[in-house]
């Protein structure tokens, strides 16, 4: 029997101004740490950049070890570097249990289209995996769009939750359509 070494885990944030090249910057700087991407979601919102990456790399490692050779790069580039060791229950895979749908939601910008549909999905113990929401439109006439992709729970269908949102529908008269998503078997 090997002795493996120990693997750490980390999740590293960076969030600032929008410009080409973070994505870049990052991941050399993990890279001549040797680190592994386990896990990334990046994004621009309204011209601000946003990242999240669960790394792992063997031990011995610190966690001021990689913030040491991520803030220079990141104080270069006017962005806030944020790093949290994650315990060993917070690093297994999670796949999430139940049918995977898409939610999605259209109509005129207004205060509590996000908050009023995920309390909703909540209520009915809807796990929201990804979110994600946009302006699009015109100034005169925005359009907001909500997307969610949904894990649902044991008893619960599509049908279901496009009737619980349907009252929803109407008062925010908004468009919001739920889609199975059907993984793909490799």
């Amino acid at each position: 029997m090997t002795n493996q070494p120990e693997i750490l885990h980390y999740a590293v944030s960076v969030v600032g101004k929008d410009r080409p090249g973070i994505v870049a910057a990052i991941t050399e700087g993990l890279f001549h740490l040797g680190c592994n991407i386990a896990d990334s979601s990046c994004t621009m919102l309204g011209g601000e950049f946003a990242m999240i990456l669960i790394i792992s790399l063997k031990k011995p490692f610190s966690k001021a070890r990689l913030i040491e050779e991520l803030k220079p790069v990141c104080d270069g580039m006017g962005m806030t570097l944020g790093v949290r060791t994650l315990l060993p229950d917070e690093v297994a895979r999670q796949e999430p249990d139940g049918e995977i749908c898409m939610i999605s939601v259209y109509g005129a910008d207004q205060p509590g289209i996000v908050y009023r549909v995920t309390r909703e999905l909540a209520a009915r113990k809807i796990n929201i995996t990804d979110l994600n929401t946009k302006l699009i439109g015109s100034d005169e006439e925005p359009v907001y769009v909500l997307m969610l992709e949904v894990a649902l729970p044991e008893g619960e269908t599509p049908e279901g939750v496009e009737h619980t949102l349907a009252a929803l529908k109407q008062e925010l008269n908004v468009e919001i359509g739920v889609r199975v998503i059907t993984p793909v078997a490799f």
